[in-house]
């Protein structure tokens, strides 16, 4: 069974517009992983281990249907499916670069800062369960 928002998207804005298309913890690295070269479903499971391939398959055709990429089905057996971006994805990837590029700016301070946050969690978690 598919799963269905049951809040509408906010649409009021560019940046609205820009969450609801990238919202999904694999797009991003999907988009820049299918800009790189990876095309194939099996090549883009071997960059991205810790997606199932069934969430990685929602994400891929939500980037479809958003028109950020394309699908195409090579008619053979086994089937062989390959992935581009389309001129609308190939024009966010100065944003997606420029947004990698702060990550590896902060990386140091934002890595200390998460872990921490994660243990304050994980020490809340046990003070609620004892």
């Amino acid at each position: 069974m598919a799963y269905k928002k049951k809040i509408k998207p906010s649409l009021n804005c560019g940046l609205d517009v820009l969450g609801e298309v990238l919202y999904g913890k694999w797009k991003i690295r999907l988009l820049y992983f299918i800009d790189q070269g990876y095309k194939r479903p099996g090549e883009l499971q071997r960059q991205i281990p810790d997606a199932s391939r069934r969430v990685l398959n929602m994400q891929l055709n939500e980037l479809e249907a958003h028109e950020l990429v394309t699908k195409k089905i090579f008619p053979q057996l086994p089937p062989k499916v390959e992935y581009s971006l389309t001129t609308m994805g190939k024009s966010l990837m100065p944003v997606i670069n420029a947004l990698g590029q702060w990550g590896d700016t902060h990386q140091e301070k934002l890595s200390t800062v998460i872990r921490q946050a994660a243990i304050k969690e994980t020490k809340v978690i046990l003070i609620e369960t004892e």
